[in-house]
């Protein structure tokens, strides 16, 4: 079979076969106790879901909803952690929850390998991307990246007012992925479509969910095809011509995985640049710190990940089970928070506090266990040049109007409108 005959006709309705599963009626009424009808995409969570994982972690810490076919919310550290860790009793053959739940045999490589493939298929899958991701790879970015940080400000020069999420924050990894990618640079518009469709969709029916996707995979296949005709040296053409156990990759793996850098490399990263930037503008007493001593930014960079921790992920039970006091059964949705870890008092000092000089901070914003985060590097690079160049260019700023800030009601959180005043 030749390269161009693995990524021919007949790849939609494959991948429906294989995502499409069990599905469960959707609910959209408001939260009536978080202990035991909590939902990550309820407004109020979106908004602020810092107060109310507080207080389940006192009351109830692992939470519990009947909602997308039942799921659980732990929100102490030690339980996320134990979580994370363990591969024998969750699963991550999907780890966005929605009211769709994939058939078992999605495992072990799940839809989007390696972040939904499980024990022994994830080590291989994932070791195909490191080289791509390690310090050196990175460092080759950061010039094109403070270059573009900088035409990003020179845009905005001379208003009063702008939408730090919209107008900076969004565009920056959109331009660095879609560059490792091989992707139209001006295809960013699309790619902010193709995030929120796969990221706030999940309270649609299967079927209306499945159709928003079409059009990310139809693009993705298209890229992916371009490729094939016109070589080059990127990410694309690299994961195209790439061998696992000796075959090369599933049409199915290549698109997945392609998908996964593309909308987990824009969304995190855009939701911490804005998240920091949101802090910086309500806290001025942080914001003069770090222009006065911008040598803190790394350590200050690192509390802000910990604080407004972006990324959620999710897991299933394998088989029922009784687990740290609750009874699991099997396919149960796990949600497994971050940002709740993050904020646990028995973890960290002053948890509920950001505090810029934090010296240690060992905290979970990329993850836990053997699903960490592989663009770490990539993305601690893209928020440090994003803070640089931002504080350097705009040293006072601060929120034009805290009730116009939106955040995204997904498991990526951070602000989706982000109206600054230049002062």
């Amino acid at each position: 079979m030749t390269v161009e005959d693995r990524f021919g006709e007949g790849l939609e309705e494959e991948r429906k076969n294989r995502v499409l599963g069990t599905y469960s009626e959707t609910v959209t009424d408001p939260v009536s106790d978080w202990a035991t009808d909590f939902s990550h995409v309820d407004p109020t969570w979106a908004a602020d879901p810092y107060p109310i994982q507080d207080d389940l972690r006192q009351r109830c810490p692992i939470a519990r909803t009947e909602r997308f076919g039942g799921a659980w919310l732990p929100t102490r550290y030690e339980d996320v952690a134990a979580i994370a860790y363990d591969t024998e009793h969750f699963s991550s053959r999907a780890i966005l929850i929605s009211n769709n739940k994939p058939p078992l045999d999605l495992a072990p490589a799940g839809d989007a390998p390696p972040i939904t493939s499980d024990p022994p298929f994830h080590h291989d899958a994932r070791k195909l991307l490191l080289p791509a991701f390690t310090r050196s790879a990175v460092a080759e970015h950061e010039a094109a990246t403070r270059a573009y940080c900088h035409e990003l400000i020179d845009a905005l020069k001379g208003r009063q007012t702008v939408d730090a999420a919209r107008d900076y924050a969004q565009h920056i990894p959109m331009r660095v992925i879609s560059g490792m990618l091989g992707f139209p640079p001006e295809d960013g518009p699309r790619f902010r479509e193709f995030v929120e469709n796969v990221l706030e969709s999940v309270n649609q029916p299967p079927e209306e969910r499945f159709e928003l996707f079409n059009a990310l995979t139809d693009y993705l296949v298209a890229q992916i095809n371009d490729h094939i005709a016109h070589p080059r040296d990127d990410l694309t053409t690299y994961l195209i011509n790439a061998e696992l156990h000796g075959r090369k990759l599933d049409p199915l793996h290549v698109v997945g995985m392609v998908m996964l850098l593309l909308i987990a490399g824009i969304d995190t990263t855009w939701s911490a640049i804005g998240a920091s930037l949101w802090h910086l503008a309500r806290t001025p007493a942080d914001r003069e710190r770090l222009v006065a001593e911008p040598g803190l930014l790394p350590t200050a960079m690192e509390e802000l990940l910990r604080a407004y921790a972006p990324v959620t992920m999710a897991r299933l039970v394998k088989q029922d089970m009784h687990w740290n006091g609750v009874d699991m059964k099997a396919d149960d949705w796990i949600l497994l928070s971050f940002p709740a870890a993050n904020r646990d008092p028995a973890q960290f000092e002053r948890a509920g506090e950001v505090v810029i000089d934090r010296e240690v901070n060992r905290h979970a914003a990329f993850g836990l266990g053997i699903h960490r985060c592989v663009g770490s590097h990539l993305a601690r690079m893209e928020l440090r040049v994003a803070l640089e160049v931002w504080l350097e260019r705009f040293p006072a700023f601060t929120l034009a109007d805290p009730a116009a800030v939106t955040w995204a009601a997904s498991q990526v959180r951070g602000p989706r409108t982000l109206p600054l005043r230049i002062l």
